[in-house]
């Protein structure tokens, strides 16, 4: 018996799917499905990919279809996280046929987004291994989606940066601007009480105030490999180095190699492309 239950920080899966599927049915519901479909049909089918993907979303989805046929029967096949070949099954079903056809838009459209973020991250990853860099997500995500943009990504394996503006700061250039001056805005946020102070560094002369006001780890802007590594070797190890701005997946590795603790890539979320399955209903037991 597969396990149903899936819990996210901050996430609230009931009110997602009822959202997701309220926007889809909207208020005369799914009429294709029930002037075509007999009431009491019912379907088995399977959801495939149809290219090498790492898995993301699986859960959601099956919420999406225990919401409109709470006795479906499902079979999850592969596991978040997962990397499967083209032509793989992630998902078996077998339920009311009209119920089944109409989350199956729903629930692949979830699977797909979340599979694409997860997918282009572990590229990211792989191109990064055994360099000791980390890979970091940003706040580059759909409004309303970035509990599960960011669980993406952990499951293509990254590691969550900032959730939101609560919990770190992160002075960036404006913030500079207006405060003064980069000692000048860390040290109100040191006087704010803020434990993790994030700062953005745009040259090499910004380094020494922003450590020396009590930055807790330095972003690194838009800089070149051989800037970053000057950077790298004037931080010395005192707090974690980050590399931010315009990385590519051809230009991740030489950063890495920098030794920068983290890379922060926005296109992960941003830009990545949905991945190509399908739900094909095979069999009416």
């Amino acid at each position: 018996m597969t396990d149903h239950s899936f819990t996210l920080d901050g996430f609230d899966l009931g009110t997602f799917v009822a959202a997701t599927l309220a926007e889809d049915m909207g208020d005369a519901g799914d009429i294709t499905a029930q002037a075509v479909i007999p009431a009491d049909a019912r379907f088995t089918g399977v959801m495939d990919s149809r290219e090498a993907i790492v898995v993301a979303g699986l859960p959601i989805a099956e919420a999406v279809f225990r919401a409109l046929d709470p006795g479906v029967t499902i079979e999850r096949l592969v596991e978040d996280g997962d990397r499967v070949a083209a032509g793989s099954d992630v998902l078996r079903l077998s339920g009311n046929a009209r119920a089944l056809l109409t989350a199956e838009r729903s629930a692949l459209n979830t699977v797909q987004h979340l599979s694409g973020i997860a997918t282009l991250t572990r590229t990211y990853v792989d191109a990064i291994a055994g360099t000791g860099a980390t890979l970091l997500d940003t706040r580059k995500t759909i409004p309303g989606l970035r509990r599960l943009e960011k669980y993406a990504t952990r499951m293509g394996g990254a590691t969550n940066h900032r959730m939101g503006l609560w919990d770190a700061a992160m002075i960036k250039d404006n913030h500079v601007a207006v405060a003064g001056g980069v000692a000048a805005a860390v040290a109100r946020a040191v006087s704010a009480g803020i434990a993790r102070i994030i700062v953005e560094v745009d040259t090499l002369d910004q380094i020494a105030p922003a450590l020396d006001a009590g930055a807790t780890h330095l972003l690194l802007d838009n800089m070149d490999t051989a800037t970053l590594a000057r950077a790298v070797a004037q931080v010395g190890g005192r707090v974690p180095t980050e590399a931010s701005g315009g990385v590519r997946l051809d230009t991740i590795r030489a950063i890495a190699e920098t030794g920068v603790t983290f890379i922060s890539v926005g296109r992960l979320t941003q830009s990545a492309p949905a991945v190509d399955l399908g739900l094909d209903f095979t069999a009416q037991p």
